[in-house]
């Protein structure tokens, strides 16, 4: 007895489908395509060894007086303490105010950096020329909580005077592979910055290898970013060299592919003259001279603040 069913009909009828989503299923995100156009698969100990390297080379040639004055103009002097009150930060942002006073022959720092709601009491205070208000937002240092919070903590910080805004990748999204969610959020907050620098830190500690430094650098920029940054400071390890070695790499090739600038700031264990220097020199020459500026190239620290000025006027000085 012949079947009625016609198998042969009935396969040509659903193989176009199923092709179609065989191909679907395999095919790569926008945030794969992008990740494609750069070298992602990074070797740690050739990372470690290109780093040393470069710093044992340059690094004495960079140790002069005038690249700590300018390493000093690129300082976002930073308040980011538990006990911070209105009264401690508004005393903080007056020394930034008597420091253009004091040594009228040095550039002032690049900004003070301090939480959202203490925005509108630096705001209120800084009278110093040149010098930014930056505010770190987004459920900062974790970044672990609603990003409808994390715009809304954005928009405010803005509102009370705020310049610029640091804020921390979601870093267990992009650990688990969730680019989408990751991406998304940076794009989201950048929306709300406009034209207002938006620092992207990466917690490079929390990252562990030179692969996802540079994919998260990547995909920073790629969603929005105006700097990427390497720490908060909350975690261990911090700032590292090897780490600014990556993602200065990184912006290098964005830069070459895209044509946009993207700036550098490391943050976090900054406790040491030679580790400005360190920083500056990798800036340099993984960089170049068109990044050393202060619009494209910030230091995120409090300690070093004296320690610069101490070793431009040849004497221990504890101003701020």
């Amino acid at each position: 007895m012949k079947s009625n069913n016609n198998y042969e009909d009935y396969e040509d009828l659903t193989l176009p489908y199923d092709e179609e989503d065989k191909e679907h299923l395999h095919q790569p995100s926008k945030y794969d395509i992008a990740l494609g156009k750069y070298e992602t698969n990074l070797d740690d100990d050739k990372i470690a060894r290109e780093t040393a390297a470069l710093i044992e080379k340059h690094l004495s040639e960079n140790d002069t007086a005038e690249v700590k004055k300018f390493l000093f103009h690129c300082i976002d002097l930073t308040t980011l303490k538990c006990t911070d009150s209105e009264q401690s930060v508004m005393k903080f942002t007056e020394k930034v105010n008597e420091f253009d006073d004091k040594y009228p022959d040095l550039d002032n720092v690049a900004a003070i950096c301090v939480y959202p709601n203490m925005a509108e009491i630096v705001n209120d205070t800084l009278e110093a020329d040149h010098v930014n208000i930056a505010c770190v937002s987004g459920g900062f240092p974790s970044s672990q909580t609603f990003t409808e919070v994390k715009v809304a903590e954005t928009a405010m910080a803005l509102h009370a005077g705020a310049d610029e805004i640091d804020i921390v990748i979601p870093v267990g999204k992009f650990l688990e592979g969730d680019y989408e969610g990751m991406c998304d959020e940076i794009e989201e907050l950048k929306e709300v910055c406009g034209d207002k620098h938006l620092k992207v830190i990466l917690e490079t500690g929390a990252l562990k290898t030179a692969s996802n430094i540079k994919k998260a650098s990547i995909l920073s920029m790629y969603s929005g970013a105006d700097f990427i940054k390497t720490s908060t400071g909350k975690e261990n390890p911090a700032a590292t060299p090897e780490a600014a070695y990556v993602m200065c790499n990184a912006i290098k090739e964005y830069h070459r592919e895209t044509g946009r600038k993207i700036g550098f700031k490391p943050a976090g264990g900054i406790n040491t003259v030679k580790d400005a220097l360190t920083y500056y020199t990798i800036v340099k020459e993984v960089l170049g001279k068109e990044w050393l500026n202060n619009q494209l190239f910030r230091l995120g620290t409090s300690r070093l603040a004296n320690l610069l000025l101490s070793d431009i006027l040849g004497q221990e000085t504890k101003f701020f």
